[in-house]
């Protein structure tokens, strides 16, 4: 995984999801550059990393801890970092679970509100108008509240998981973002099967459509959840559970676990969507399929 930790909190705490992914995988939690838990201040003199050079870091950790083959999962701009890496050392990439995924250059509205929340950073650091954007970014209006519903847990958790964060280390990271390339072009060259989530209320919902349609429709697979934001791994993670399931299944890396969490458990094989379901013997083609899973 690629992405600040708080990106992920909901879907391991999520009883069924950290069965399947813990019950399967080892996994290796990669964060940006300074977003690691207790990370000091990145000096002044130290030159902006730029998208590939992130690109570039994950293979250096890739290597360090002798990993070979990996399955990634990234949101947002992580997802575009996991992205630029899967074309760059295709060999090293089986396949990807991205989260609200973006694939060209920053939108105009994109852009203004990074070149807005890097000022807000420079001059008043992580100040609570430049947390109000980018939960804007995160979550759904229901998860944010307003004048007369109060704030969630989901949001609030969030807030303050960026008052840890250093607000020059943030800066730095944003401004690689706001640089990144187009990789629209060649995402059809694109070799390793991928799994799209989006929210219908993320702010980035028109950008994952456009770069799920840009992929050969044999090897990628898009799921819209109704009601939710860009991070559908806090606001509604159980509806990740079933196309991951049947998306490992489909490269035999899937064993159920012998420890039901509940009798409700997506994990029972009675509870899978079938149309998420494979028939293809050999390999894995995934449908271009656009299911919706509606909240609960």
């Amino acid at each position: 995984m690629f992405q600040d930790v708080s990106c992920f909190q909901g879907l391991f705490f999520c009883p069924e999801a950290s069965s399947l992914l813990l019950h399967n995988f080892c996994v290796y939690h990669i964060s940006p550059l300074g977003h690691e838990l207790g990370a000091a201040a990145i000096c002044h003199d130290n030159p902006v990393l730029s998208v590939d050079d992130l690109a570039d870091q994950i293979l250096e950790i890739l290597n360090y801890f002798g990993l070979g083959t990996v399955m990634c999962m990234g949101a947002l701009a992580g997802a575009y970092i996991l992205t630029l890496f899967a074309m760059k050392y295709r060999e090293r990439v089986l396949g990807l679970i991205l989260i609200s995924p973006f694939s060209g250059h920053p939108s105009w509205s994109e852009w203004f509100g990074n070149k807005v929340m890097s000022h807000l950073l420079h001059y008043y650091g992580m100040c609570n108008l430049l947390k109000d954007y980018l939960l804007k970014r995160y979550f759904s209006k229901e998860v944010r509240g307003d004048a007369h519903v109060p704030e969630s847990d989901i949001a609030q958790a969030c807030r303050r998981l960026l008052n840890e964060r250093k607000s020059t280390n943030v800066l730095r990271y944003l401004q690689a973002i706001n640089r990144r390339h187009d990789l629209t072009k060649r995402l059809k060259k694109l070799s390793c099967r991928t799994l799209v989530f989006v929210g219908d209320h993320s702010p980035f919902y028109e950008e994952a459509l456009h770069m799920t349609s840009k992929i050969d429709k044999r090897y990628c697979a898009l799921v819209e959840v109704q009601a939710c934001g860009s991070m559908v791994t806090e606001e509604q993670p159980y509806a990740m559970v079933v196309p991951m399931e049947n998306f490992l299944k489909a490269y035999g890396l899937y064993r159920p676990s012998l420890f039901s969490s509940s009798p409700r458990s997506p994990l029972s094989p009675s509870c899978s969507y079938p149309e998420l379901l494979y028939p293809e013997k050999m390999g894995l083609k995934l449908k271009p399929i656009r299911t919706k899973l509606a909240s609960k």
